[in-house]
């Protein structure tokens, strides 16, 4: 996995909870999802899911678990390997608790 230069911690996630969302680019496993081989296709581009959690990497990049509908598999992907699928709500209303 390469990472930008940039920290993406210092701006708000792109993706919300409960967004749609779909695959940029084929996402094979690189030994972080059990179960499966390194190299295991677990997403293929055009691939719809949901963002179910999102978490932090090296303190620079957000991953997004992305729930699949079709394999049941949640994988963790990068914000440049996902796009929004449609706008709409997202399943998760989010609060502000300020």
């Amino acid at each position: 996995m390469k990472l930008s230069e940039e920290i993406e911690l210092d701006s708000p996630p792109i993706f919300d909870l409960g967004n749609r969302v779909r695959v940029r680019k084929l996402i094979r496993n690189d030994g972080t999802f059990p179960g499966k081989e390194i190299g295991f296709h677990l997403a293929k581009k055009g691939d719809i899911g949901y963002i179910v959690g999102i978490g932090t990497y090296l303190q620079r990049a957000y991953i997004y678990s992305v729930h699949f509908l079709e394999t049941n598999y949640v994988v963790g992907c990068l914000g440049k390997e996902l796009e929004l699928a449609e706008e709409r709500q997202p399943l998760i209303q989010q609060t502000d608790n300020r």
